[in-house]
């Protein structure tokens, strides 16, 4: 293995999967595993989703769903956005739940259903103020409606999206709610029975009681990252990641002397700088040291300095005595001293979100 490598803890997923459904129930659970689990791993977190009683997984596209079946996963696994008619088919063969807001969507629903012989659950998506995909409100109940008149599908679920559930106190979250609820109202009225209803992600689901309904759709809390700057409460969550790697080559440097591509970071003293073994292919900014990014060796939180490379970065150790072959964090922690997914968020002025899965691929996954 290389001597870069992430650690996933899928006990510590279990653990923060159990502490969330104690929090939202009696709704049901469903674990977000798009994006590979947001970096750590989809087939490995959903078989461990599943072991810690989460009812349903979510995905963004059909092959991320038709590859956890594949895997021998058997809950449920919602598809968040319409499926395309032309992947309808492989839908309806995965045993996926697509989400439907559209004429066309819900034709080609119906259509593979039929040429399957079955009735395929759908849930349809209302478009409540995230103004990204999803049906108009004026519109959910005749949509709805025409769900309910194909045999061979069946509206199981409606859901919607919250824009602002990140922001506790902002009121575009009420309001967002209201909406949804009229839209439930109007298919409750019509007759159109909605068996899981659900609007709640990790913040709201954290923070909003009422939003919670009948199921909560959980990311990045899943993977113990909190869904919003001021903290966990009332709940307590732990990362399931970290990211090591280990000193490849360390050398001495003069007072003045300028480091990596364009000699950009000049050192104001005499230093050891480190060479570690990981580079922007990894998914490291090029400018991360620029921005204030920072690892920890022997228990200290050093600068990242001149450009990262497409392999490699320099850290200046000052005086520390580093030696090739230590340890170095980049998330996670080391003695008292801790970097996180948020630390490096705040540094590159992004989320945690993109973050953590911004770890690419060619970084092997160690499972804990």
């Amino acid at each position: 293995m290389r001597p870069t490598w992430a650690d996933v803890d899928l006990a510590v997923i279990k653990r923060n999967i159990r502490e969330l459904k104690k929090l939202v129930s009696p709704a049901l659970f469903c674990a977000v595993v798009k994006a590979d689990a947001y970096g750590h791993g989809a087939i490995p977190v959903a078989r461990a989703a599943v072991d810690a009683g989460a009812n349903w997984l979510a995905v963004a596209l059909v092959e991320e769903g038709k590859e956890l079946r594949e895997a021998g996963i058997e809950i449920p696994i919602l598809v968040l956005s319409e499926p395309r008619p032309s992947e309808m088919l492989e839908v309806v063969d995965c045993g996926l739940v697509p989400t439907v807001y559209s004429g066309a969507g819900i034709a080609a629903a119906s259509a593979a259903a039929s040429a399957s012989n079955t009735v395929m659950d759908v849930h349809m998506k209302v478009d409540t103020g995230m103004r990204r995909v999803g049906v108009e409100p004026s519109f959910a109940v005749t949509l709805a409606q025409s769900i309910k008149e194909r045999p061979s599908l069946s509206l199981e679920g409606m859901w919607t999206h919250c824009a602002v559930a990140d922001e506790p106190n902002n009121p575009f979250s009420k309001l967002q709610l209201k909406i949804f609820n009229a839209a439930l109202t109007e298919c409750e009225e019509a007759k159109i029975p909605i068996r899981i209803r659900h609007a709640a992600n990790s913040a709201l689901s954290i923070n909003n009681p009422e939003g919670r309904y009948d199921m909560v759709r959980c990311g990045i809390a899943t993977y113990g990252i909190p869904p919003y700057r001021n903290g966990l409460a009332p709940i307590s969550l732990a990362p399931a990641m970290s990211l090591r790697s280990e000193v490849s080559f360390v050398k001495d440097i003069k007072k003045g002397e300028g480091v990596s591509y364009g000699l950009a970071w000049k050192s104001s003293c005499d230093t050891r700088v480190a060479t570690v073994p990981m580079g922007y292919a990894d998914g490291l900014r090029r400018n991360a040291g620029h921005l204030g990014g920072k690892v920890i060796i022997q228990g200290q939180k050093l600068p990242i300095v001149g450009n990262v490379t497409m392999d490699q970065f320099l850290v200046d150790c000052g005086t520390a005595n580093v030696q090739s072959g230590d340890e170095v964090i980049l998330i996670g922690s080391q003695g008292d001293k801790a970097i996180t997914a948020e630390d490096w968020a705040e540094w590159l002025g992004t989320i945690p979100y993109e973050i953590i899965c911004g770890v690419e691929s060619r970084i092997p996954r160690r499972y804990l």
